[in-house]
């Protein structure tokens, strides 16, 4: 293959490998294979998580985003981290006028901010523990995540879930789901504010009742 593609911490489960693992697949990857090392959730992963950067490897790219732990989606900026050459080339076919001084200004104003960045990163790791704690309260299983989500297995199959969904959105809570068997037997429920996870939890017992009744 030309290309390899890795997200780690993964989406849409939240898993993760240890960076000795990422580090080994790094050092197998093949001349002419280039490795997409996608860490778009990488500030929420635990130590050990990110394998160092090495700027000298013209096998890797590595994709980072200001779109999740710092709160900017809206304005569609992120990074790559590679050697020299390679972004040379990657510079040839990105679009040179795709991101506006505002938004690279609030950019930077963000990477300076390492205060709120970490008081994201705790509030999201509460979040996710609580997330677990709803989900285990009614006999569901988590996923660990290093990701700003938890995936809950509802226990059965992706129709179930699916109605499991769907009676969460009826209620007024959005969730989402992997798109694919087997893993369209969880959903995927995002780190929000505390009453935000107030009405998951609200929600969540009529939404079971009733893909139950379904069934």
């Amino acid at each position: 293959a030309k290309l390899l593609y890795l997200a780690n911490p993964d989406n849409p489960m939240g898993t993760w490998w240890n960076a000795d693992v990422v580090d080994s697949m790094i050092q197998r990857v093949p001349k002419g294979t280039l490795l997409l090392l996608d860490e778009a959730y990488g500030e929420f992963a635990p130590l050990g998580v990110l394998p160092p950067i090495d700027t000298s490897d013209p096998r890797v790219l590595r994709f980072r985003t200001f779109s999740k732990a710092y709160g900017l989606a809206g304005i569609r900026i992120g990074y790559v981290i590679g050697e020299r050459g390679l972004i040379g080339e990657f510079n040839k076919v990105r679009n040179h006028f795709g991101v506006g001084r505002v938004a690279q200004a609030a950019a930077l104003a963000a990477l300076s901010d390492t205060g709120y960045l970490q008081k994201v990163i705790t509030q999201v790791a509460d979040g996710r523990n609580r997330i677990a704690g709803i989900a285990s309260d009614h006999g569901l299983a988590s996923l660990p995540s290093a990701a700003n989500f938890v995936a809950i297995d509802c226990g059965q199959d992706g129709t179930y879930a699916i109605a499991v969904l769907n009676d969460l959105v009826r209620q007024g809570v959005f969730v989402r789901m992997p798109g694919v068997a087997p893993l369209n037997r969880c959903i995927r429920v995002t780190v929000g504010l505390d009453q935000h996870l107030d009405a998951f939890t609200e929600a969540l017992p009529g939404a079971l009742a009733s893909a139950k009744s379904a069934s």
